[in-house]
This record gives C-alpha cells, sequence and structure tokens, in this order.
C-alpha cells in the first residue's frame, strides 16, 4: 500500500539558515516524532529507529537511510529509506523529497513530499489511517523544526547585533540613509503582520 503526502509549512528564519539546518541530518531526525539515527555509515548511509502509533498498536521499525541526492542551488535533498519492524511482521519504504523556498519578510518555506509504501501488518490499517498518522507526524514534525531554526535565526541575529551598532557609532549616518532604514523597518513590519495572516 502506497501513501503519497505533500505539504507546505511557513519557517521564521532565512532560507540559508533552513536549508543549512535541512542538510544536518542528524538535527533533522531529531525533529522526527519516535525517530532516532543509532549509526552514521558514511555522509550518505545512516541506521535508525521509528516508534509509531498505528491504531490500537505501536510499532517499532528499524531501517536505514540513504541521502539520494542534495542540489545546493535549488536548496533541495531527497531522502530514501526502508526498514522492517522488530517481529518482522511489517516492511515499509520512503521516499522523501524536501526544499526550501524563500518567502515574504525575510523568512522561508520548507516544502515537502512523501511517499510512503507499507506491507505486511501495517497495511491492514489503510490508506486512510496512515494519511492521519503522516499529517500528525508531518505537523510536529514542522513544529520542531521551526523551534530549532527560529533559535538559529535569533541566535545569528544576537551574534550581528554588536558589530552592527558599534558600525553606526563609528560612522554617523546621512538623514537619507536614517530615512530608508525606517521605511524599510516599516516595510518589513507590514509584509511580517501579512505573512502572519496568510499563514
Amino acid at each position: 500500500m502506497k501513501v503519497q503526502i505533500d505539504k507546505r509549512y511557513p519557517q521564521p528564519c532565512s532560507a540559508q539558515i533552513a536549508w543549512g539546518f535541512l542538510q544536518d541530518i542528524e538535527a533533522v531526525a531529531a525533529c522526527m516524532p519516535g525517530a532516532k539515527i543509532t549509526e552514521r555509515v558514511d555522509s550518505a548511509h545512516y541506521k535508525g529507529t521509528v516508534t509509531a502509533k498505528l491504531g490500537p498498536a505501536t510499532m517499532s521499525f528499524r531501517g536505514e537511510v540513504e541521502v539520494a541526492d542534495v542540489d545546493g542551488n535549488s536548496r533541495s535533498l531527497r531522502l530514501l529509506g526502508k526498514g522492517t519492524d522488530t517481529t518482522g511482521s511489517s516492511g515499509a519504504s520512503m521516499n522523501l523529497s524536501a526544499h526550501i523556498e524563500p518567502a515574504d519578510s525575510g523568512h522561508c518555506m520548507l516544502v515537502g513530499g512523501c511517499e510512503l509504501s507499507v506491507s505486511g501488518k501495517a497495511a491492514a490499517f489503510g490508506g486512510r489511517m496512515m494519511s492521519t498518522l503522516g499529517d500528525q507526524i508531518l505537523q510536529q514534525f514542522a513544529e520542531n523544526f521551526a523551534k530549532q531554526v527560529g533559535a538559529l535565526q535569533t541566535a545569528e541575529g544576537t551574534a550581528a547585533a554588536p558589530a552592527s551598532a558599534a558600525a553606526a557609532l563609528a560612522t554617523p549616518a546621512p538623514a537619507l540613509n536614517v530615512l530608508a532604514l525606517a521605511w524599510t523597518t516599516v516595510k518589513g513590519w507590514l509584509r511580517g503582520l501579512i505573512f502572519k495572516k496568510a499563514t
């Protein structure tokens, strides 16, 4: 049985920060509920476990993940995964693609698509339950992802602030530049309000 899930999630950071974080497979896996990387074989191959609740049953899968493609120009990557549950009664495989799109107000969008195939006992739960489970897991993942990249964005802004302040004190800005900065700030604030309403 196969299930296709496609989602878009707004992120509170720049596209550059989100893309850098997305390439850290261990950190990204930590954002996925029930997932854990147990071994890094090399830069493109990992072993791990996933625990998921399917209806009344809780299933644990052990498997492998391969980083099949990474494209810095389009800020996209593709992951392939496969595994079996600890009892050997079910199998699962995934083909996941994700990329980062710039958005308004210096933020970005995490766009992902996943084709999930299950066999054995897990397939008996049906496509509707699998889709519902997938939606819930991806929503939790996106929230955890947003917390991590939001913290990175804040840390970067804090680090840049002292240097910016020192530069401002060393070189007084002409009135025209001050007005331009004020207008840029207002525009950013308005874009932020529009972005929040849209999401």
